[in-house]
């Protein structure tokens, strides 16, 4: 191993994470040195002759690619909020390799006999339930992963396995660089009516920086949303309306042809493993089981809904036209969060942007870390001088009542152009138990909130308050648990589960108490105004039927591409997503309409959401009933608290989702909360 290698920082990768030493140079050498232990440790598993016992079979199978998981798990990071060419060359070297390892495991005909051989032993039937929970689930997905196939089929899927991993990768930077391929400037200051002054603050600041003059906008949120909120010149909002959705579809950077091979790769590995469609193969084992129970779960909601829906397009348009006069043309899609903004302000005499004063960013994460001191005993506080990948990067330390350390997270909250879009939660190191007790968490938050302007505070929008109190859900989810297998801890449950954790944190961002913790005023301490707030919460629902309907059709539009589109049938996928999605859209969306060429959810990753995008609704179902519990009891009630970090933070996918919810709540989920918070109970009723 070379001189490069040999100082490795990607080979051993441990707490603290040394990302101040990792560099592009790293990424090839430490990945096929780790690859050539793990194939070298696979081979003694596969050719151990010893009685197979828990350590040497499901315990040695867990720590087979622990190490490799985790450099690719900071590689794959890396490349996603702070990549170069240099970076994004090695991980595309590197990705297929480590895929086809990976798809390697379950397709062993040695391991998976040794795995059922364990089965019938007495050891494996005496096990502790979280353990036999692992041998259970671990021969399931051997199966749903190709190890009862035959030779032939095998290589099949591995080779299915290997180009998927390449062409969702190719799909995410396809929607980054066309992203960022994007840059709007104006120069007259006149064509900026209606924004907000810092938006356009922040456009002369963009386009200083980049040593122009005038006003520079992009395709990133906190430049989007302003402009289709608020600017009055509907030709720009429709420019840009029309780039975002259209990203990744010509050109360079067009994803078309990576979406249809990525969903004819998924049909072809659903049927060889035996399965109706890629929706049956994902969701085994997930809460919903069968695609047809998650698809009638959405039609539901979509039909309790529709009324509320019909009614909303109709007072926009009408609204409108008492604007602007009966003649004025009907709504456009880059027209709709124009005047919704305008009614809101006329109907609730409430301005979303009156709220940023009192969100400013340090105070609404100091906030968010008193509340989960009082919810579940714990205490964030700063860790100065950890190692980061970037200067706007911060990191914290969690500690338990008791001062023990539950973990280290970073929070990297502000968009750059060598960053991925959206927001997310990643765990890098899971907790083991040790004698000497247990070793911390490592895990981050990402956002790309909108950053600090003239040397002042970062002042967030009530959602992008939101969206931290979200991350920061899943990230308590990983911090929190204390499952003895690994593989079963933190976020590692059911893609229609993990988002409970995460989901219910939101609730807290609406009500009076918790808010005072942190809703003051950046300048003069104020707290928010009595006024102020109960004008924020008359217009919580408006618009809520439209709102469910635009998650209803992302969530529809990728199951009925997972189960029933049919090229020859249906058309282009692009054609057809936009068909379905029209649906769901308060206007009729353009021909050029191209969402799901940059629906990372979808198309990012080998699965991700996959055939699974319904589990938002599903969860919130889970999170609006759950949070009940808090309403009645006491907003900080630490028994309630202690409760749901004992039942449900802390089990990871120890127990079946399902059972730890009714331990949680006494009962099964009840759907009526959620459709009370959307403010469309009375249409359902009606």
């Amino acid at each position: 191993m070379d001189s490069v290698a040999d100082t490795n920082p990607y080979l051993d990768v441990q707490h603290p994470i040394a990302f101040d030493r990792m560099r592009a140079e790293h990424v090839r050498p430490a990945v096929a040195a780790l690859l050539e232990q793990a194939r070298a440790d696979l081979a003694t598993l596969e050719g151990d002759a010893s009685e197979p016992r828990y350590d040497n079979t499901l315990g040695a199978l867990e720590k087979l690619t622990e190490q490799l998981g985790r450099a690719m798990g900071v590689i794959s990071h890396l490349e996603s909020v702070a990549t170069t060419q240099e970076l994004r060359e090695a991980f595309n070297d590197v990705q297929p390799l480590v895929s086809a390892f990976d798809s390697s495991i379950p397709l062993s005909s040695a391991l998976f006999a040794r795995l059922q051989a364990f089965a019938t032993t007495d050891e494996a039937k005496a096990l502790d339930p979280t353990r036999a929970r692992f041998l259970h689930k671990t021969l399931e997905s051997f199966v749903r992963e190709g190890a009862a196939l035959g030779a032939e089929e095998k290589a099949k899927l591995q080779a299915l396995n290997v180009e998927l991993s390449e062409l969702t990768t190719r799909f995410s930077q396809n929607v980054l660089d066309s992203t960022n391929a994007f840059e709007l400037i104006i120069e007259d200051r006149g064509r900026l009516r209606g924004l907000p002054p810092r938006v356009i603050d922040a456009a002369e600041q963009s386009a200083r920086e980049r040593g122009v003059s005038g006003y520079r906008f992009t395709l990133h949120e906190p430049s989007l949303t302003p402009i289709l909120t608020y600017l009055d010149d509907a030709g720009i909002r429709e420019q840009v309306y029309r780039a975002y959705y259209s990203r990744a579809a010509s050109g360079e950077h067009d994803n078309r042809a990576v979406v249809e091979r990525v969903l004819e790769l998924r049909r072809n590995k659903a049927k060889l493993l035996g399965y109706r469609d890629f929706v049956d193969l994902v969701v085994a084992e997930r809460m919903a089981q069968k695609g047809e129970r998650a698809r009638s779960f959405l039609e539901d909601l979509r039909t309790r809904t529709e009324r509320a829906f019909a009614r909303e397009k109709i007072e926009l348009e009408a609204f409108r036209k008492n604007l602007e006069g009966p003649s004025a043309p009907p709504i456009a899609p880059w027209d709709v969060g124009y005047y919704a903004e305008k009614q809101r302000v006329q109907r609730y005499a409430f301005d979303e942007e009156a709220l940023r004063p009192y969100f400013p960013l340090p105070q609404v994460l100091a906030g968010l870390f008193e509340l989960v001191h009082r919810l579940y005993g714990v205490r964030v506080e700063a860790a100065p001088g950890t190692p980061v990948w970037h200067s706007t990067v911060e990191s914290y330390r969690v500690l338990d009542a008791d001062g023990s350390e539950l973990g280290l997270f970073y929070a990297d909250p502000y968009p750059r152009e060598q960053k991925r879009g959206g927001a997310w939660m990643n765990a890098f190191i899971t907790a083991e138990q040790t004698p000497q007790g247990w070793t911390p968490h490592v895990g981050l938050i990402c956002a790309n909130v909108t950053p600090p302007l003239n040397g002042g505070p970062a002042l967030l929008s009530h959602r992008e308050v939101e969206t931290m109190f979200h991350e920061f859900g899943h990230l308590l989810h990983h911090l929190l648990s204390r499952v003895t297998v690994k593989s079963l801890s933190g976020t590692s449950v059911a893609w229609d589960f993990v988002e409970l954790p995460s989901q219910i944190m939101e609730n807290f961002c609406w009500e009076r108490a918790s808010l005072d913790l942190f809703a003051r005023h950046y300048e003069t301490g104020e707290p928010l105004p009595d006024e102020l707030l109960a004008r924020m919460l008359r217009a919580r629902t408006y618009r809520g039927a439209s709102a469910m309907m635009r998650q209803l059709g992302f969530g529809l539009v990728d199951l009925l591409l997972h189960m029933d589109h049919e090229p020859t049938r249906d058309g282009a996928a692009l054609d057809h997503s936009r068909r379905i999605l029209g649906e769901f859209s308060p206007a009729p969306l353009p021909n050029d309409h191209a969402m799901i060429a940059s629906f990372g959810h979808l198309f990012s990753h080998p699965v991700g959401y996959a055939g699974g995008y319904y589990s938002y609704k599903w969860a919130e179902v889970l999170d609006a009933d759950a949070f009940s519990r808090f309403r009645k009891q006491g907003l900080f009630s630490r028994e309630v608290g202690s409760e749901f970090r004992d039942k449900l933070l802390s089990r990871g996918d120890s127990r079946d989702p399902m059972e730890l919810f009714v331990d949680f709540m006494g009962r099964e989920p009840d759907l009526k909360p959620l459709l009370e918070r959307a403010g469309i109970e009375a249409d359902v009723a009606a």
